[in-house]
């Protein structure tokens, strides 16, 4: 028997070759098993099953459910009829610390952030000018002060003529009734009264004078004095500094800004109510402001301002489906009390929520009750 043959029927049948990726193989079809170039068998690499859809869905679902957790546990809860909520930011009266007249800024005694009280410098401005003129107006105040003392010394001297020329004519007067003297003198005696008398009245609208012009003078340095001290900044209210707009050396005009300071005694809330309830809020109306940094905290306040405008739409829609989307601005005013008491946590331009009491009858919830007054 033939070598080749036997070797050939003694070796182990051939395994089928698994099909490639994605090759559809029919029930009796041959499979062809690819070859390298040296006639093996070619690796063929396993196939991967994607998966991406798989991941896909798993993200949705771990972002649906922290959507739903968010808010579920999040959300406040519904408010009872007769209270109406809005957003808005908390805001405070902004006052313009300026000069009053042109002239160079000397002194800046405080920086943004810090808190003020009342009548606390915040700035000097250049008097020198001003200083001198003062000391002019002083040194002429002095000299009109001895004028009117020589003046009314004068006007004594011209007292103690008239005194004089007074008794020398009563005697004349007496001795001409009885004959010892003669008419002349007594005409002399007369004429020597009348005189002093007139000079004792000049005297008197010197002293006059001199007293007008040392008053003049008076006013000149209390004026001087009022615009030294204008220009002398202080704090109207009290306040923190927001922003300083000039710096030491600048010169600046009649009503050149300084600095601009938030008024802590006045802080607010603008809110946008829809005309139903608009309409039904009033001055003096109870309300909460809750700040997004504070949500646990209601602010008391009150409604201080109801714009008679719609803000929105125009003035002369009158239908009613447009009626309906006329927002009137309202401001809810914080009580000043509560701002004394925590006048370092006053803060402008905070967002929030604002809560009106449009129904008296309605007592707030237990998260908008405030705290106690002061």
């Amino acid at each position: 028997m033939n070598t080749a043959v036997l070797e050939k029927s003694a070796s182990p049948p051939a395994e089928a070759p698994a099909p490639l990726s994605g090759e559809l193989i029919l029930p009796g079809q041959p499979v062809t098993t690819p070859t390298s170039g040296s006639g093996l068998p070619a690796l063929v690499p396993p196939r991967k099953r994607p998966r991406t859809w798989l991941l896909l869905l798993l993200v949705a679902a771990i972002g649906g459910i922290g959507a739903a957790s968010y808010w579920w546990f999040g959300r406040a809860p519904a408010l009872p009829p007769g209270i109406a909520v809005a957003n808005g930011r908390l805001e405070a009266e902004e006052i313009d610390i300026s000069t009053k007249f042109a002239g160079r800024v000397a002194e800046l005694l405080v920086k943004e952030g810090d808190a003020v009280q009342v009548g606390q410098v915040v700035a000097r401005m250049d008097t020198r000018d001003l200083e001198a003129s003062l000391r002019k107006e002083q040194a002429q105040l002095e000299a009109d002060e001895r004028i009117i003392a020589e003046a009314r010394a004068n006007q004594q001297q011209q007292r103690a003529q008239v005194t004089l020329a007074q008794a020398e004519f009563e005697r004349t007067k007496s001795l001409l009734q009885r004959g010892f003297a003669t008419r002349e003198l007594y005409d002399q005696r007369q004429q020597a009264l009348q005189g002093a008398e007139a000079q004792l009245s000049a005297a008197g609208e010197r002293v006059s004078q001199a007293e007008r012009t040392r008053d003049a003078a008076q006013h000149g340095i209390d004026y001087l004095k009022v615009n030294i001290a204008d220009n002398t900044l202080v704090a109207p209210r009290p306040g923190r500094i927001q922003y300083r707009v000039s710096n030491i050396g600048e010169v600046l005009a009649a009503g050149g800004k300084v600095f601009t300071m938030l008024d802590i005694t006045d802080v607010y809330m603008d809110v946008f109510l829809p005309t139903a309830e608009a309409g039904r809020a009033a001055f003096g109306t109870e309300a909460r402001i809750v700040l997004d940094s504070y949500p646990t905290i209601a602010i008391p306040a009150h409604v201080s301002f109801i714009a008679t405008q719609a803000q929105f739409t125009p003035k002369a829609v009158e239908t009613k489906t447009e009626r309906d989307k006329l927002m009137f601005r309202v401001k809810l005013r914080v009580d000043p009390d509560i701002l004394a008491a925590h006048a370092a946590e006053v803060r402008s331009g905070l967002p929030g929520l604002g809560y009106v009491k449009l129904d008296p009858k309605v007592a707030w919830p237990e998260r908008l009750r405030g705290p106690a007054r002061p």
